[in-house]
């Protein structure tokens, strides 16, 4: 990241992602508070939420484990509320995939669902970007994700029983994912992965161990893949190529 062009990005990356502290740093701190009253030692919540990165799943993973969910559910569970960011990675592969191994190394591990929605949005339009361009993005927007994640969960376990009840940390879980998941609902495949796995989560909830979530997640996935190609064979036929 030495050129003024990839520089430039990174400053651009860093504005845009900014606002992403302000949900990214509370939510971080609510794992930080979870992990501690779970039992978790200050050094084991923070090699934890740093090798792992990824709220949802190390939050799903953690009830288990207090549940005493079997080593194979507690994994299975925090890699299928994981598995959308394979679909990250397919996605970001056409665009860093001629970058060394170290900066792909690096882009894999720092992304998360906000720095992914971003650099979705900026690589998906009509300009012709440079790969120092999009390294240099993807550098800015994870600045304030990462670093904010892992500060607030510090925080959060430091402080831990001295955060007042009223203050409603956990807003941060629940609005995080409506910001992120709300503007990505462009086409109607997108729509029906989304309604059909919230009404599968719902109907299986009552399965233990979250296991609902793993039902919604494969469902939602098979929607949007099946509607993906009830739309193309549609186009395709008013086009007359079908």
């Amino acid at each position: 990241m030495s050129s003024p062009t990839s520089r430039s990005a990174f400053f651009l990356g860093l504005r845009e992602a900014l606002p992403m502290a302000l949900v990214v740093f509370p939510f971080g701190m609510v794992f930080g508070v979870v992990a501690t009253e779970a039992g978790l030692e200050l050094i084991e919540t923070m090699v934890f939420t740093s090798a792992v990165i990824a709220g949802a799943s190390q939050l799903t993973g953690l009830h288990l484990m207090q549940d005493a969910a079997p080593l194979l559910i507690v994994l299975a569970s925090a890699l299928a509320v994981n598995l959308r960011m394979a679909m990250y990675s397919a996605a970001l592969t056409p665009h860093f995939g001629q970058a060394s191994l170290l900066r792909r190394a690096l882009i894999a591990f720092f992304t998360v669902d906000q720095n992914y929605a971003l650099c979705a949005k900026r690589f998906d339009g009509p300009e012709r970007l440079s790969l120092g361009w999009k390294t240099g993005y993807f550098a800015g927007t994870t600045v304030p994700t990462a670093p904010f994640w892992i500060s607030g969960t510090l925080l959060g376990a430091l402080v831990g029983d001295a955060i007042p009840e009223w203050l409603p940390l956990d807003f941060a879980v629940p609005i995080t994912f409506v910001a992120l998941i709300a503007p990505g609902l462009r086409t109607g495949a997108h729509r029906g992965a989304a309604l059909v796995s919230a009404m599968l989560a719902l109907a299986f909830a009552w399965l233990p161990y979250n296991l609902g979530l793993m039902v919604a997640g494969i469902g939602g996935m098979m929607t949007g893949a099946q509607l993906e190609l009830i739309l193309e064979r549609r186009k395709l036929k008013k086009e007359g190529l079908a």
